[in-house]
């Protein structure tokens, strides 16, 4: 009988012929954990099947899915792995030497970890604008539980192809689900509600290939609106019954109000250090300056957009005695 893999790799692909074999090989080039790599066909119409079938390694298995998308297709996956961790894989990325090892190791090493990625490099250069290599930044900036913890209402903290998992974690949350916003971020919010634990290798042992047609860009489930309802649908149970103040009376705090207000949280004040608007309303709740925070104020939490302000205003609380995830929340 052949020994249970260490890792199972879930790698969904659809219509991938031109990249696929090279993330495939990337992945099959790791030599020092006793892998499988499962490889899903969720509807191609080219020979991206053909190409998944070809490679000569016993340690390679392609199912077929039903063309019903992402999510789906990772559970397919996951129901047939037989690795006691999983980890995931796109067909259009790299994943370097290394990768796998080291995540296996801190998940084997810290049993409260539910999911490790690593630092990531966004490919190609020419194709990698403004925008996203600011948030490649951010996400690699963050490395231990309490960074993802602390910026987990911000965005999502993780590079979802980039991740090795611990079994157990994703069966106790409910596995990938076919829902109204990103899979993955949705997962890692499930996660970190359970009590598991995330983190990052501080090392770039991946890197995230950027095009055009990607998901991201093109499925409605990504759009800001719905990430946003995600978001807040996680923050509203964060914040139970507890008397709500948003700090930010601009954009992005009003349509995070907005947000809660469908899971039955309204703010009762808004924080803003432009004097244009305190004493003014928003979303029906008064407008302060800044000095009416408080320790043991009830619920606070920072929603700013402007570049830079958000760690303005988390070192003007500091500074008052408050302690993030005890005084106050951050979130966009």
């Amino acid at each position: 009988m052949t020994p249970r893999p260490d890792v199972s790799v879930l790698l969904p692909f659809r219509d991938a012929e031109a990249t696929l074999a090279e993330a495939m090989a990337s992945i099959l080039a790791e030599r020092e954990v006793a892998l499988e790599l499962v490889a899903v066909d969720d509807g191609s119409c080219d020979a991206s099947a053909a190409i998944a079938r070809s490679f000569g390694d016993p340690r390679v298995r392609v199912l077929s899915g039903d063309g019903a998308g992402i999510a789906r297709a990772l559970e397919r996956a996951r129901t047939a792995a037989r690795g006691r961790f999983l980890a995931r894989m796109d067909a259009d990325d790299r994943s370097l030497p290394g990768r796998l090892g080291a995540q296996l190791a801190a998940l084997e090493a810290s049993p409260r970890l539910g999911a490790v990625g690593c630092r990531v490099r966004a490919f190609p250069d020419e194709r990698v604008g403004d925008g996203l290599r600011a948030y490649v930044e951010w996400q690699n900036s963050l490395t231990t539980p309490a960074d993802h913890r602390r910026q987990r209402f911000v965005e999502a903290t993780l590079c979802h192809p980039s991740v090795t998992l611990r079994r157990e974690a994703v069966e106790a949350v409910g596995g990938w689900r076919d829902e109204l916003w990103p899979e993955d971020y949705a997962l890692w919010l499930r996660l970190h509600a359970r009590g598991w634990a995330l983190a990052k290798v501080p090392e770039a042992l991946f890197e995230w290939r950027h095009s055009e047609g990607r998901a991201t860009f093109t499925d409605p489930r990504y759009a800001a609106a719905r990430v946003l309802a995600l978001r807040a649908r996680f923050l509203a149970r964060a914040i139970g019954e507890a008397p709500l103040t948003i700090w930010g009376a601009g954009k992005t705090g009003r349509r995070l109000a907005r947000a809660l207000e469908a899971h039955g949280v309204r703010a009762q004040r808004f924080v803003d250090i432009d004097p244009a608007k305190i004493g003014r309303t928003a979303r029906g709740a008064p407008i302060v300056g800044p000095e009416a925070v408080a320790k043991g104020g009830g619920a606070l939490v920072v929603a700013v957009g402007a570049r830079g302000a958000r760690a303005i205003v988390r070192a003007r609380l500091r500074a008052l005695g408050l302690v993030e995830e005890e005084d106050f929340l951050c979130a966009a």
